[in-house]
């Protein structure tokens, strides 16, 4: 199923959770955090609409590795006397310079990830939030695995929901974990809506569950898409305005 297709189911969820969970405020932010962890299982796929936005330093990585290499060229210039020491030096600075002007498409848009995983990783560290620091391991790891793998399964969602529980611990914001959860869920029920179907129980079972509706980048699979999304949408709608007290 498309990235855009996920982000409005996501926001729906968002919607229905606010609306239709006793206990849980309705707020936009809710609503916009179930669309972002609605995003999250396809941390997975390098094109996925979430790994472009979280890998925003992509097209910086390569100069880094660049200016690496060059920095390391002249403190191996000026900084260490001829010999063996200089030439390990100046073999390592071409390394890197050669690395960075290598760097492709998928390679520098994981190494992104892995730099905004481990920056959250450190911040979380620093500030005393484990949340965010799982939070980043999961940024930095997913990228790492196949597609519809382990970030398609009822054990990421599940932890993704605990990262949302300890983040309601440190923020005070009643119902993180419910939000995060719900859209983090609706991202596999919606691709075992698929032909590929969603392994749920990896690596217990390899058995995926689908109702295969949907034929994800074909025109009519689009159409339907769009037909689910409104679907859902009114469905909810009506759940959420019949629930409320005039």
């Amino acid at each position: 199923m498309r990235g855009s297709s996920h982000l409005a189911i996501g926001l729906i969820t968002g919607v229905a959770v606010g609306g239709l969970v006793a206990g849980i405020p309705f707020s936009a932010a809710g609503i916009a955090l179930a669309g972002f962890s609605a995003l999250a299982p396809d941390l997975d796929h390098p094109n996925s609409r979430l790994s472009k936005r979280l890998g925003f330093t992509q097209q910086y990585v390569r100069w880094a590795f660049v200016l690496a290499g060059l920095g390391l060229a002249g403190y191996t210039h000026t900084m260490l006397p001829p010999g063996p020491d200089q030439r390990m030096g100046f073999t390592a600075a071409l390394a890197f310079g050669l690395l960075g002007m290598a760097m492709q498409g998928g390679s520098t848009r994981k190494l992104a990830l892995v730099f905004t995983g481990a920056a959250s990783v450190l911040a979380g560290l620093y500030f005393g939030f484990l949340w965010l620091s799982l939070l980043g391991i999961f940024i930095c790891v997913a990228p790492f695995t196949t597609h519809r793998s382990w970030t398609h399964t009822i054990w990421a969602t599940i932890l993704w929901t605990y990262i949302g529980y300890l983040a309601n611990q440190n923020l005070g914001w009643h119902g993180i974990a419910q939000y995060a959860g719900a859209g983090y869920a609706s991202h596999l029920v919606a691709d075992s809506l698929t032909k590929s179907g969603v392994r749920w129980f990896l690596p217990l079972s390899e058995y995926s569950f689908k109702l295969p509706l949907i034929s994800t980048g074909s025109a009519a699979g689009n159409v339907l898409e769009i037909g689910i999304c409104l679907g859902y949408g009114l469905l909810v709608l009506g759940l959420v305005i019949g629930r409320m007290q005039f």
